[in-house]
């Protein structure tokens, strides 16, 4: 039988609470950052050094982290300052605790961009943002903030202009990001006659939940990439049933607990594709 003196009062269920919430959006706002394997490689560091200072007794080195933890909070600031922007205007949005589906016209702004570049056998890549975040392929990219229209589109992945090599990123109803370059794929039963642009559209779908629009330069097919798996040779009707089908259904309701492993999951995977890439590189 539980006595009263196990059981927390009101006001540590509130600081329970409270600290639970700021994890959670601490781990929300870090999601597709270059901050969160920073953040996993720091918690994985303190759960490390506060078990071996616990199980082997050292007094040193839990004096050392003791003086450190003062200076902490700072380097927290320093380290992660491009992130607490980012949060801090979040907070402002009307939308900070719930996503909205997307408007019609963004799909058919989409449809009519890539069937103008396809009937003009113009490469186009354009990955449309979802729950998992891009910014630091957005980074390798010429930031945008532009409105989604088919002109616009057209105009980036024209031959010879600045911005047509590498892809677009779409976040919410905006153009955030051009000339992006995107991972390439891994998977070893995806086609040897693929070119590099359906490569880098399952890339970033292996990594991400993107939505990825392919238009091959040599055929003028349209493609999309989606969890990994490429789907050829799409006309305008299915392309479009089959990105309203994505973006304009009601978002689902997802526990707080799956949100968070699977920010972990993705930190894991990015960690994984960072180690691979290096390897090959020395």
């Amino acid at each position: 039988m539980l006595t009263a003196g196990i059981l927390p009062d009101f006001n540590g269920i509130v600081e329970i609470l409270c600290l639970t919430a700021a994890f959670y959006y601490v781990f929300y706002f870090l999601q597709g950052t270059r901050g969160a394997p920073m953040m996993a490689g720091l918690i994985m560091i303190f759960i490390i050094l506060s078990a071996a200072t616990r199980f082997f007794r050292l007094e040193a080195l839990t004096w050392l982290l003791e003086r450190l933890s003062v200076y902490l909070a700072v380097a927290l600031l320093v380290i992660f300052q491009p992130e607490i922007r980012h949060a801090l205007a979040e907070i402002g949005k009307q939308h900070f605790f719930g996503n909205l589906s997307r408007a019609p016209s963004l799909v058919d702004q989409i449809v009519q961009a890539v069937n103008l570049l396809a009937n003009r056998q113009i490469g186009a890549l354009i990955a449309i943002e979802q729950s998992i975040g891009t910014r630091p392929i957005q980074e390798t990219g010429v930031k945008m903030d532009s409105a989604v229209t088919p002109e616009l589109l057209a105009s980036i992945f024209y031959p010879h202009t600045p911005l047509h090599d590498g892809g677009v990123i779409i976040a919410g109803d905006r153009i955030v990001a051009a000339r992006c370059t995107f991972p390439l794929s891994q998977q070893p039963d995806l086609s040897l006659a693929v070119g590099t642009r359906h490569r880098a559209a399952a890339g970033i779908s292996d990594e991400t939940d993107a939505i990825v629009v392919v238009v091959s330069e040599e055929s003028g097919f349209i493609s999309v990439g989606h969890k990994g798996h490429l789907i050829q040779h799409l006309d305008d009707d299915h392309l479009r049933r089959f990105l309203s089908g994505i973006l304009l259904r009601p978002p689902k309701k997802v526990s707080r607990l799956t949100k968070i492993t699977d920010w972990i999951s993705h930190v894991i995977k990015v960690n994984k594709h960072a180690n691979l890439d290096y390897s090959r590189r020395t």
